[in-house]
């Protein structure tokens, strides 16, 4: 078998409500996932969801070779990019050819992906984690009591831009999974995004534990800022959560190395061979990881085969169009099936038929940080999705 060709494509993730976090919305709730599809000469097919950068630099790595080598063939691409590429949005690459070829790997072999890694355990627990720092109150209250439904007791909430509405939002969620688990009390957790410095950090969650005990606090300061994310974890009772946008071992090193992270995360974007790699390194101290990401499916199968998975984030209950999912949400947990390889689909037809209506990244969307996020004295307005005036960060303290 050799790997003869790829194509790209693009769906979109329709959420119906606005989405995002401290660093802005995609307001129509609107979001693009692009793909890439892996062919071989035999006719199967892997599929990978991530960036499509530069892959006519990287593909070359590949073509003609035997995509059951994927360790080999990961680090053939990574040494094809190190230059330029081995960071960012290129490793996004990388890593969506990566899970591809893997998806090709169990496939060939017959199995689900979880089962040719060696996993076991097809169950997976999961925490609930809305992108919903556009929502409000009410709208908040009937997104958790449809992730409760499907037994999840755990949340994640996006905030870091008003103290008090943050502790309001995480007070309603709490009562949501407390009232819907028997009085079982809830984990909750909350993702600044890197909107703040680090003493604003410290204030900031200390004010908010007060009256809440908080699971983890994510992203608080700046992604590489190791002494930063060691103080905020030395000045509040919530462990440190960080990793989502680190890519290669070199950048978790320096973390690890301060003592600045506690849950380790990685997303789903950069692929399975890094998220194997971060986690036998988060194992080796002693640390759990946490896979992130809107289809997070084959980092699910992945994290079957790790010992120290804690739990894996559940963002939109449903896939992206053109998309579908041999996995399910039952207990407070992801159930991963028995379908060949990684168990996506695709409609390329659905997928066709929204072409022209993808979402786009306007100058607020998360993915632009703000030009004042860390330096801000007083919070500044982001308009009428925060449903509330916002307030100077340290007005309690």
């Amino acid at each position: 078998m050799r790997i003869s060709g790829y194509r790209t494509l693009t769906t979109i993730q329709e959420w119906g409500r606005p989405v995002g976090d401290a660093n802005g919305l995609y307001a129509d709730g609107v979001v693009p996932v692009p793909i890439v599809m892996v062919e071989t000469d035999i006719g199967i097919t892997g599929v990978g969801i991530g960036p499509h950068a530069e892959i006519e630099s990287i593909f070359p790595a590949l073509e003609g070779e035997d995509p059951r080598a994927v360790t080999a063939l990961y680090d053939r691409m990574l040494r094809r990019a190190f230059k330029a590429g081995h960071a960012g949005v290129v490793f996004g690459t990388i890593g969506a050819l990566d899970t591809a070829l893997w998806d090709i790997k169990a496939k060939a072999a017959g199995e689900p992906l979880w089962r040719l890694l060696g996993g076991n355990d097809r169950k997976l627990p999961a925490y609930a984690s809305g992108l919903d720092i556009g929502v409000d109150d009410d709208g908040l209250v009937a997104l958790y009591e449809k992730y409760a439904a499907h037994g999840l007791r755990a949340a994640k909430l996006k905030g870091g831009l008003d103290v008090e509405r943050d502790r309001r939002r995480l007070t309603l969620v709490r009562d949501v999974l407390t009232s819907a688990g028997g009085g079982a009390r809830p984990s909750l957790m909350l993702d600044a995004n890197e909107a703040w410095s680090r003493k604003q950090a410290v204030r900031y969650v200390a004010e908010l534990e007060r009256t809440l005990d908080l699971t983890w606090i994510e992203e608080p300061v700046r992604r590489w800022d190791a002494e930063g994310l060691a103080a905020v974890g030395r000045g509040v009772r919530a462990a440190v959560a960080t990793g989502e946008n680190l890519t290669g071992l070199e950048q978790f090193r320096p973390l690890l190395a301060a003592g600045a992270v506690d849950i380790v995360q990685t997303a789903a974007v950069w692929g399975v061979s890094h998220f194997l790699r971060v986690a036998l390194l988060a194992h080796a101290h002693d640390l759990p990881v946490s896979p992130i990401g809107t289809t997070l499916v084959p980092l699910l199968h992945a994290a079957t085969a790790v010992p120290n998975h804690m739990a894996s984030e559940l963002q939109d209950l449903h896939p992206p169009v053109g998309l579908s999912v041999d996995t399910s949400v039952e207990d407070g947990a992801f159930i991963l099936g028995d379908e060949p390889g990684a168990g996506i689909s695709i409609d390329e037809e659905a997928i066709t038929a929204i072409i022209g209506r993808p979402g786009t990244r306007s100058a607020d969307s998360p993915a632009v940080r703000p030009a004042r996020a860390g330096l801000r004295l007083l919070a500044e307005a982001h308009g009428p999705h925060l449903n509330s005036s916002l307030m100077d960060l340290h007005h309690n303290r």
